[in-house]
């Protein structure tokens, strides 16, 4: 006896078979045997070895599908929500004709995800073939009942309404058709686009019935038959005013359709609703048609549609809309998230609520927000606590990609949890469920969790802390509580100040004075990254609650504590002084080595060279600056002057190399290579007498590489007003330096050009800063940082060089107001990890220190402090007390972004005629004076060494 199994599988293939053959019956019959046997005879002589060529393929084939659904099931076997994996055995199963391995893959999918609507209509297609002979049709509508509640799909309800037609013989059959048909339409009916035709299949079967019922043509109808009539004529009238009610697609046909059906015609009543559904039809039209030309996954026309239906407010067509968006996109939990919020909120339907929540959790396993809104849900709508209990149980094996995602949902299910236990009760069996969850979550959490993600996903013990506050609060057991925080504090949490503050906060509320005191004092003994806030809230405890001894423990505590950290802090910031003045004197070796080698190239050119640009150079001595404050003129014994007025030759009056100072091109070199930036730049020198720094910004940090940056610069500055000139930089070969000065015919555009700082361009940030000639101006700076301590503000380090000033102003907004926020980066554009960020107040930005600070960004774990910026070096800036060093001229531009100096220190000579030395020896340098007098600088530079003494004795 064959198995039953092999049996259905037998079936299929019959039944497969009888569908590749085309009108097999009646006369034709012998006619198609006739060519059979041609076909045959004419096949006998075309070679045995090519079928059996094609057979051996076929079994090759047909081993490779099988090797192939062998590694699928096995990949399954490890990851049973592997969607795609599930999706391929399907489609192998069903070409191989497995039908029993078939309906088991599709029994599993379903079991964890919602079929979409193909694989429900193979599914329902192969079952009918199955089961046309069985008189026993429940278990297909069994499974067409599982399919209409995955998504909303017309497809679906006409194949279940098609499928009830064929049991219309069966008692009560009749009603059973229209009771689906009337499901169709309140799952279906509103679909803009495909509820038409559910409509139109319901007319035309209840049509079908009219005929039925019709007396034959010149029989005159009994009483009971024109009943029945009238009643079927009623029922096609109220179809037809239902569906001239919605708003729907090609609408305009069905009403013509109906006034060549009707003998009475549309009364006023159906004509004027087919009015008010036509215009709300045509409101819909352009969302409709947006639809149907845009690409999948379409999720912003969707979106756009759902906010439209949203601002009319009619819940059945928000329902539609959002089941439509789904259908597409049964993927995104973001889409799922709205859909069941908006259900939770407006629509409040427990079977609706439920099932979307249960539909979203099976689309989408492995968001954790959907699995919690689900135990929320289940828990507001009343369900048994053995279903939450099994909800949660499913939520766990979900595979979450996240650590703290299993954080947040034994949260959520321990907050389930406490709010089914009566407090006013010592002890309750949900107490203890309560408490031995608990310590599930905590072994689940160390075990399981770090094992798979080899990192804890609660580093702060958030559900620890959870667990202590509420036996503090509700169970009044602050001996647990105590235990507790002590587990809190041997997992790497003692350093934190926000940790001992919150145990301080728990003491204060539900301990004692006793345990208040020694929790202070053990923070300040151990607190590592705000020790001073600790120490304030000790004295404060101490100067309401403590005596004079306790105040005076307090005090030497905080000072010991303070003393012991300064000077820690002295020995790292004199080891990184170190580290900065080895690096320095590196960096000056490697400086005088590549002058030295420069020197000694230029040493072998010609002197004709230096002869002409001795003889050139007062043809080039036009700066930013009039005639008045040019560099004045190279004499012996001012080194630095000397050195400014080298420089400027070198880089002529707009920044270009001027011809004296540039080189000799080689022999060989081309002719347009040795003219181009010499003939460019004479253009502009032409007119010195234009030039205005008012009317100019400073353009710097571009790209070497731009090419024509003359013209690039032109076009985008040109939104800000009428530009007189460009004056990009060039080398004395020509290349580009990557800055140079733009000049405006009013100054007003200045400020419109200083809003493109930091604008990308070529891929860097180019820097726009105003012309100021520091030479007129020695202190002008375009930024000016703090040099004290910014309570209002905070500095954030260890961030993720992907992470946006907008994504930061999110995370920070939840702490306070914030009014500014500024990533740090380097010149090229690349972010730096840091950032600072300005709040409305202090404490405010106090406050954000305390939640932020021991973060996980993106993996990054962050540090956030108050801003505090190291005290700037003074000494050598006017103004400053101590001794002062000559300020050096320095061209229109000044000093580079690097503010060193180009020129060797053994070339440095001191100006004034106080500093010259005779026979080798120097005269002493007069002590400072006081303000406002002239001091004399020293005779002798001051070496490496002698800035580092000074660095070491701040």
């Amino acid at each position: 006896m064959a198995a039953p199994g092999d049996v259905e599988e037998t079936q299929l293939q019959e039944m497969e078979e009888e569908e590749d053959d085309d009108d097999g019956g009646g006369g034709g019959g012998g006619d198609a045997g006739m060519e059979r046997e041609m076909e045959s005879d004419d096949e006998e002589g075309m070679g045995v070895e090519s079928s059996e060529g094609e057979e051996g393929d076929s079994s090759e084939d047909e081993k490779e599908n099988e090797a192939e659904i062998q590694r699928l099931e096995e990949q399954l076997s490890i990851n049973a929500f592997d969607y795609n994996c599930h999706v391929d055995l399907i489609k192998l199963l069903r070409q191989e004709g497995e039908l029993t391995r078939l309906r088991r893959a599709r029994q599993k999918m379903s079991e964890l995800f919602p079929l979409t609507e193909e694989i429900w209509l193979d599914w329902l297609k192969d079952e009918i073939r199955l089961t046309e002979q069985e008189p026993n049709r429940e278990k297909v509508y069994e499974l067409f009942e599982r399919a209409v509640k995955d998504y909303i799909c017309p497809e679906i309800w006409l194949e279940y309404a098609q499928y009830s037609i064929g049991g219309m013989a069966s008692p009560g059959g009749l009603d059973k058709v229209r009771c689906i048909f009337e499901r169709a339409l309140t799952a279906v009916g509103l679909h803009m686009t495909k509820g038409a035709t559910v409509w139109e299949a319901y007319r035309e079967f209840e049509n079908v019935m009219l005929s039925t019922v019709q007396p034959p043509p010149g029989s005159v109808p009994s009483h009971k038959q024109q009943e029945l009539l009238s009643t079927q004529l009623e029922r096609i009238h109220t179809l037809f005013r239902r569906q001239l009610a919605i708003p729907l697609m090609d609408m305009e046909a069905t009403y013509a359709e109906y006034e060549e059906w009707s003998d009475e015609g549309v009364s006023e009543t159906v004509a004027y609703q087919y009015k008010k559904s036509l215009q709300h039809m045509e409101k819909c039209r352009p969302f409709e048609e947006t639809l149907l030309a845009a690409e999948p996954p379409k999720l912003a026309e969707y979106q756009a549609y759902i906010d439209y239906e949203l601002k009319e407010g009619d819940p059945v067509r928000i329902q539609i809309i959002f089941e439509r968006t789904l259908a597409e996109n049964c993927l995104v939990p973001d889409m799922w998230a709205k859909y069941t919020t908006y259900l939770n909120r407006q629509l409040k339907i427990k079977d609706l609520v439920l099932s979307s929540h249960d539909r979203a959790v099976r689309n989408c396993p492995w968001t954790m927000g959907l699995w919690r809104s689900y135990l929320l849900a289940l828990e507001r709508h009343g369900a048994q606590h053995q279903t939450v209990s099994d909800m949660f149980e499913k939520a766990l094996n979900a595979g979450f990609i996240q650590a703290t995602d299993y954080v947040d949902i034994w949260q959520a299910y321990l907050d389930y949890l406490r709010r089914r236990v009566d407090f006013s009760k010592e002890s309750s069996k949900e107490l203890e469920e309560l408490r031995t969850s608990f310590s599930r979550a905590l072994d689940y959490m160390k075990q399981d969790v770090e094992e798979r993600f080899s990192e804890s996903g609660d580093p702060s013990c958030t559900i620890m802390q959870t667990w202590a506050r509420i036996e503090a609060h509700h169970c009044k057991n602050m001996q647990k509580a105590r235990e507790l925080w002590d587990n809190i504090m041997t997992k790497g949490n003692a350093t934190y100040a926000n940790m001992w503050l919150e145990y301080y906060n728990l003491e204060r509320s539900y301990g004692d004075l006793v345990h208040c005191r020694k929790a202070l004092h053990r923070a300040v003994q151990c607190t590592s990254d705000y020790p001073e806030h600790v120490c304030e809230v000790l004295l404060t405890f101490e100067r309401v609650e403590g005596s004079l001894e306790d105040w005076d423990a307090a005090v030497q505590k905080t000072e010991t504590r303070l003393n012991t950290l300064n000077e820690k802090r002295t020995r790292v910031a004199v080891k990184e002084a170190n580290l900065a003045q080895q690096e320095e004197e590196k960096a000056e070796q490697r400086r005088r080595a590549k002058a030295e080698k420069k020197s000694q190239k230029k040493g072998q050119k010609g002197s004709q060279v230096g002869d002409k640009r001795k003889a050139e150079r007062s043809d080039y001595q036009e700066d930013w600056g009039e005639a008045s404050a040019r560099a004045p003129k190279r004499h012996r014994g001012d080194g630095n002057m000397a050195a400014e007025e080298d420089m400027e030759t070198d880089t002529g009056l707009f920044g270009r190399r001027t011809p004296g100072a540039q080189r000799p091109a080689p022999p060989n070199a081309k002719k347009a290579q040795q003219t181009t930036a010499a003939d460019a730049q004479r253009k502009q020198e032409d007119r010195p007498e234009a030039r205005n720094d008012g009317n100019s910004v400073f353009i710097s940090n571009l790209a070497f590489t731009l090419e024509e940056p003359e013209q690039k610069l032109r076009t985008l500055f040109e939104p800000c007003g009428p530009i007189e000139q460009v004056r990009p930089i060039f080398s004395n070969k020509g290349a580009f330096k990557g800055y140079g000065y733009l000049q405006f015919e009013s100054k007003a555009s200045v400020s419109l050009a200083l809003k493109l700082d930091r604008r990308e361009v070529g891929g860097r940030p180019m820097f726009v800063s105003p012309c100021v000639d520091k030479n007129t101006n020695p202190d002008f700076k375009v930024f000016k940082y703090n040099s004290s301590m910014e309570k209002h503000k905070i500095f954030i380090s260890g961030l993720p060089f992907s992470l946006t000033k907008e994504q930061l102003g999110k995370l920070c907004k939840d702490h306070g107001t914030v009014k500014d926020i500024r990533l740090v980066t380097y010149r090229s554009g690349k972010p730096k990890g840091l950032a600072y960020v300005e709040f409305a107040d202090e404490p405010q930005a106090s406050h954000a220190v305390l939640k932020m600070d021991g973060l996980v960004v993106e993996g990054n774990t962050i540090s956030v402090a108050i801003s505090n910026p190291p005290q700037r070096n003074t000494k050598n800036q006017p103004g400053s007390g101590g001794a002062m060093m000559p300020r050096q001229a320095y061209s229109s531009r000044g000093k580079g972004r690097t503010q060193l100096s180009l020129l060797p220190r053994s070339l440095h000579r001191q100006s004034g005629s106080a500093s010259k030395a005779e026979n080798g020896t120097a005269t002493k340098p007069a002590p400072a004076t006081t303000a406002g007098t002239e001091f004399e600088p020293p005779a002798k530079p001051l070496s490496n060494s002698d800035f580092a003494k000074m660095l070491l004795k701040k």
